[in-house]
């Protein structure tokens, strides 16, 4: 039988997060699953073709970001609710396709929500899209969400 006991919500914090937000919170509601929030600081090192560039947040900042971060991410979902949804925090600091995998495989997560859009245009031709990555690659079932499905779930219910 399938079971889905720790669902896994990756964000970045967007607007096209909140879609796959409000999928994640509901399928854990319902489901009695716990509900795992992750966010990644991208490691600026990582992504600079040169890391002594002037134009780099100092490699000591990375604290203040990721206390920021888990800041952020302790206002955007309450720790319970009526239904007595667990939820579980973390920020993790990295290259985000590699850390979310990293953590559905560290964490047993039995299903990942995430949303579909995030870079755009140039950046997503060089860089990559990172729902397509951990899609591609994940150790369990990958639900991506569209930034409209929420008007469409919103419509079809008016009906």
């Amino acid at each position: 039988m399938i079971r889905f006991e720790r669902i896994l919500f990756p964000t970045d914090f967007s607007e096209f997060a909140a879609p796959a937000q409000a999928y994640a919170t509901e399928l854990a509601t319902r489901l009695g699953a716990e509900l795992h929030l992750l966010t990644v600081v991208q490691d600026i090192e990582m992504i600079s073709p040169d890391p002594a560039s002037p134009f780099l947040l100092p490699t000591g900042q990375l604290p203040e970001l990721i206390a920021a971060a888990q800041e952020h991410l302790e206002s955007i979902v309450p720790a319970t609710s009526a239904e007595g949804l667990k939820v579980v925090r973390a920020v993790r600091s990295g290259v985000a396709f590699l850390e979310v995998l990293q953590y559905a495989e560290d964490q047993a997560i039995d299903l990942i929500v995430l949303g579909t859009h995030g870079r755009t245009g140039l950046a997503h031709v060089l860089l990559g899209s990172t729902a397509e990555r951990i899609t591609r690659k994940s150790p369990c079932p990958v639900l991506t969400v569209r930034p409209q499905a929420l008007k469409a779930a919103a419509a079809q219910s008016e009906v």
